[in-house]
């Protein structure tokens, strides 16, 4: 059996009702990347069967942590290559405008 490290799994979800997408990482400890997204993905399925008109979109992406977590850990990283300038970069991928926050 491989040495199990931790992961944070990404996935992404559509809320018809809410005319909204959700973005959840969820943690899991898988002997690989594609082990641990494989889980996330069952649980993505999952957390859509307790939900009314929410479905997963079968978006998963993960990213493998270092050590064990704890106060502060990372558990998800995403870099993306861009030419934007700081702001425009954010105002294009985070602050939209459209997000639910609070």
């Amino acid at each position: 059996m491989a040495d199990l490290t931790w992961y944070g799994v990404r996935c992404v979800f559509r809320h018809r009702v809410l005319g909204v997408y959700e973005e959840r990482v969820t943690l899991w400890t898988a002997g690989s990347l594609d082990e641990a997204i494989g889980r996330g993905e069952d649980e993505a399925r999952a957390y859509c069967e307790t939900l009314h008109d929410v479905e997963y979109v079968r978006f998963a992406e993960a990213f493998r942590m270092d050590g064990t977590p704890g106060e502060g850990a990372e558990v998800f990283s995403l870099m993306r290559e861009s030419e934007l300038p700081a702001g425009e970069y954010v105002m294009r991928f985070f602050a939209t405008g459209d997000e639910r926050v609070g």
